[in-house]
C-alpha cells in the first residue's frame, strides 16, 4: 500500500524542543486510504503524557512534536472501504492509532498491548513512516479500527477525556470485578483519572470511599462527585479504623504512596489496582500472601471495551468534569496541570479557537 501527503495543510499546536512550549505549526497528513476516516477535530483533551512527551521526560520525543490523544470530532470522509462509520458521524480518537491487528492481544481486541507495540496517537512511527502527530491540531486520519462512535446524544466536548483518562480506570475496573453493587471501591487520588473512577464506582452501585492527603477535596468528593466517604490517607487513626474494609482498591495517584497501609485496608482477596505511576512498588510479601491479596497494574484499554465504555457513559449520563479552554491557552493549561490546578481535565476546544 502507498501514502501520499494530503493537499491540505493541517494546521496544529507543536512543541520544538525540551521546554515543551507550544506554537502553531502547519504539516501534512497522509490521504485517506480505504479503509480511513478523516475527522475534523471538535476538541482534544489535555493529559499528563502531553507534558512528559512535550517535554522530553522520558528522552524519546520526536520534534516538532503536536500531542494530543484524546479527541473527538466529526467525520468529514472516509475510504471506500469504511464499514462502520459515514460523514457527519459524532467519533473519537485515543491513545493509539494502530497495531499489528494479528497478535493474540489484537485478536482479542486489546490492541493496546500489541506483541508489535501499538502505534501511539503522537510521537509514534505510523504504517508510512512517519512521526504521527495528535490532536491539538485541526483534523486527523486514523484506520476505522481504532475509532470510536460517540453516541449523538452525548457532547463531544465531554467526551473527549473518556478516550484516555476514562478508559484507563474504566478497564480495570471491568475487569476485575469492580462492577458489583454493594462492594466497597477505595479511589487512591481525586484528579482526572480518581474524579472518574468515582463515577464509575456509583455508576456500578458500589460503596465509595475516596482517599487524599488534600482535606479541602472533601467538598468535591462527597457533594460534587457522590462519594460515600472521604478519608485523609495521612490520618493513621482514620486509615486503620477501615482494617480489611474494602473489597478493591484502585490508585490514580502517581507519588509514592505506602503500600503496606492499602493493603492491611483490603479483605481477603481484595485487589489493590495501580493506573498511576510511583517510584516504586514496596510492600512486605506477608501482607499480600496472607490475606490472599492482589496488586495489579493496568493501563488504557482496547478497542472493544472502550466503545463499551462511551456507550455506558452515554446512557449512564456520566459526564467528566472539564474546563475547556482555547488552544491558545495550551502552554498555560499545561503548567496548570503540573501544578494540579484543574477539576478535573482541560479540554481545548479547537474548531472554534485553531484558524
Amino acid at each position: 500500500m502507498t501514502f501520499a501527503s494530503a493537499n491540505e495543510n493541517c494546521l496544529g499546536w507543536a512543541a520544538r524542543d525540551p521546554s515543551g512550549v507550544l506554537s502553531p505549526y502547519e504539516f501534512n497528513r497522509r490521504v485517506v486510504s480505504s479503509d480511513d476516516v478523516r475527522l475534523d477535530i471538535a476538541f482534544c483533551g489535555m493529559c499528563f503524557a502531553d507534558v512528559i512527551w512535550t517535554k522530553n521526560i522520558l528522552g524519546t520525543s520526536k520534534y516538532p512534536l503536536v500531542p494530543g490523544h484524546e479527541i473527538t470530532g466529526i467525520v468529514r470522509e472516509v475510504g471506500a472501504d469504511v464499514k462502520h462509520f459515514k460523514i457527519g458521524d459524532h467519533v473519537g480518537v485515543g491513545t493509539y492509532i494502530n497495531s499489528c491487528r494479528e497478535c493474540e492481544y489484537c485478536c482479542d481486541a486489546l490492541e493496546v498491548h500489541c506483541s508489535k507495540g501499538a502505534i501511539y496517537t503522537f510521537d509514534g512511527i505510523d504504517v508510512d513512516g512517519t512521526v504521527t502527530k495528535g490532536g491539538y491540531s485541526s483534523y486527523i486520519v486514523v484506520n476505522e479500527r481504532y475509532c470510536f462512535r460517540i453516541p449523538e446524544n452525548y457532547p463531544l466536548a465531554s467526551a473527549a477525556p473518556l478516550l484516555c483518562a476514562g478508559i484507563t480506570v474504566y478497564t480495570p475496573m471491568i475487569k476485575h470485578n469492580m462492577n458489583q453493587p454493594g462492594k466497597s471501591l477505595g479511589v487512591v487520588g481525586l484528579g482526572g483519572l480518581g474524579h472518574l473512577a468515582v463515577k464509575f464506582g456509583k455508576a456500578f452501585g458500589m460503596k465509595v470511599t475516596v482517599f487524599s492527603t488534600s482535606i479541602s477535596k472533601r467538598e468535591e468528593a462527597v457533594n460534587r462527585l457522590g462519594a460515600d466517604k472521604f478519608v485523609i490517607s495521612s490520618d493513621e487513626q482514620q486509615m486503620m479504623a477501615l482494617s480489611k474494609s474494602f473489597d478493591f482498591i484502585i490508585n490514580t495517584a502517581s507519588g509514592d504512596i505506602p503500600f503496606d497501609t492499602y493493603l492491611s485496608l483490603l479483605k481477603t482477596a481484595g485487589v489493590l489496582v495501580l493506573v498511576g505511576f510511583p517510584s516504586e512498588v514496596k510492600f512486605i510479601p506477608g501482607n499480600l500472601i496472607l490475606g490472599m491479596k492482589s496488586i495489579v497494574g493496568s493501563v488504557t484499554g482496547g478497542t472493544k471495551q472502550t466503545q463499551e465504555m462511551l456507550d455506558f457513559c452515554a446512557s449512564h449520563k456520566i459526564y467528566p468534569e472539564i474546563e475547556v479552554v482555547p488552544i491558545q491557552y495550551v502552554n498555560e493549561a499545561l503548567e496548570r496541570l503540573i501544578k494540579k490546578d484543574v477539576k478535573y481535565r482541560f479540554v481545548i476546544d479547537v474548531a472554534n479557537s485553531l484558524k
